[in-house]
C-alpha cells in the first residue's frame, strides 16, 4: 500500500466515526416522508408502506430505553409504528435487564408481541435484536408460537451461538455498577456461554423456522460475540451481513453497532422493507 493510503485510511475512518456520532438520529427530510406517532405510542396505527409493527429488542445490561436512543426514533422518522420492552429483570436490580433465564425473558417477549398486535391491529410484527436481544426472540420463534406472528427477525451482533463469560465480561465497562451483578445469580448470563443447555436445545434441527425471514448484522470488531462469524445463521431464508463489506471504514465493535450505527441501521432499514432496499455504504451514515 502506497504510504498516503496509510495515512489517509485511518483518517477516513476516524471521520466517519465522528459521522456517526454527531448525525441527528432524525433528518429533516426523513422527517417529511411520513407522518408518525412516537416510539412505545400504542395508538400508532401501521400504514400501507410499512404494514407491520415493530418490536426492539435490547441486549444483556440493558433496557427498552437506553438501547433504542437512536435506532427507534431513526425507524420511527421512516413511518414504521416502533415498540420496544424491558426482559428479563432481576428482583431489586434495576436498569441492567436481560439476565433472567432467556426462557422466561422469550416469554415476555411473547406477551408483549401480542400486547403489540392487539393493539396495532397488524396481523405480525416485525423483530429488531441487539445481543441477546437478536438471540433471544428464536426461542420465541421456535417453542412459544412466535413463528407464526413474526414476519422477519433482524439480529444485530446476536451470540447466536453463545459467547465465553469473558465476552460478556466485556460488556461491564459500558454499564457502570454492572460488574457487581457478576456476583449475584444471572442465569441470562449462564444461559449465553458456548455449550450451555439453553444453546444446545435453542439450535438443536436447526438455526430457523419457516416463514420467518432472517436478517444478522455483524462487525469484525466484535469483541463480545467471538468468532464474529458465530453470530451467522445457517437456513434457506437467511441474509447475513459482515458491516465491513458494505464500509470497510466502520470501527463500530459489539455495542456501538447497535447503539449509534447508521450504516447498521440502514441495513436494518432495509431487511424490513426488502422491496426497496437501497445499496449500503459508507455514505449510509448521511442517510
Amino acid at each position: 500500500m502506497l504510504p498516503w493510503k496509510r495515512v489517509l485510511r485511518p483518517l477516513a475512518a476516524l471521520l466517519l466515526t465522528a459521522a456517526v456520532a454527531v448525525v441527528p438520529a432524525a433528518t429533516a427530510a426523513h422527517a417529511s416522508e411520513a407522518p408518525h406517532t412516537g416510539w412505545n405510542d400504542y395508538s400508532c396505527k401501521p400504514s400501507a408502506a410499512h404494514p407491520r409493527p415493530v418490536v426492539l429488542v435490547h441486549g444483556t445490561f440493558g433496557n427498552s430505553v437506553d438501547n433504542w436512543l437512536a435506532l427507534a426514533p431513526y425507524l420511527e422518522n421512516r413511518g414504521y409504528c416502533v415498540f420496544s420492552l424491558d426482559y428479563g429483570q432481576l428482583s431489586g436490580v434495576p436498569l441492567f435487564h436481560g439476565l433472567g433465564p432467556i426462557d422466561k425473558s422469550a416469554e415476555q417477549l411473547s406477551a408483549y408481541v401480542d400486547r403489540v398486535l392487539a393493539a396495532t391491529g397488524a396481523a405480525k410484527a416485525d423483530l429488531v435484536g441487539h445481543s441477546q436481544g437478536g438471540m433471544m426472540p428464536r426461542y420465541y420463534l421456535k417453542f412459544l408460537g412466535g413463528g407464526a406472528k413474526v414476519n422477519a427477525l433482524v439480529g444485530i451482533a446476536p451470540d447466536n451461538h453463545g459467547t465465553a463469560l469473558n465476552g460478556l465480561a466485556n460488556l461491564l465497562p459500558y454499564f457502570p455498577g454492572a460488574s457487581d451483578l457478576l456476583s449475584k445469580n444471572t442465569p441470562g448470563l449462564a444461559d449465553q456461554i458456548v455449550g450451555s443447555a439453553f444453546l444446545t436445545k435453542l439450535n438443536a434441527g436447526g438455526d430457523t423456522v419457516p416463514g420467518v425471514h432472517y436478517t444478522v448484522i455483524a462487525t469484525k470488531y466484535d469483541e463480545v460475540v467471538t468468532p464474529y462469524r458465530s453470530q451467522f445463521l445457517s437456513g434457506s431464508d437467511v441474509h447475513n451481513v459482515l458491516i465491513q463489506d458494505r464500509c470497510s471504514l466502520d470501527l463500530s465493535e459489539h455495542v456501538l453497532i447497535g447503539l449509534t450505527d447508521r450504516i447498521a441501521f440502514h441495513e436494518v432499514a432495509n431487511a424490513l422493507d426488502p422491496a426497496h432496499a437501497t445499496a449500503t455504504t459508507c455514505a449510509s451514515v448521511l442517510s
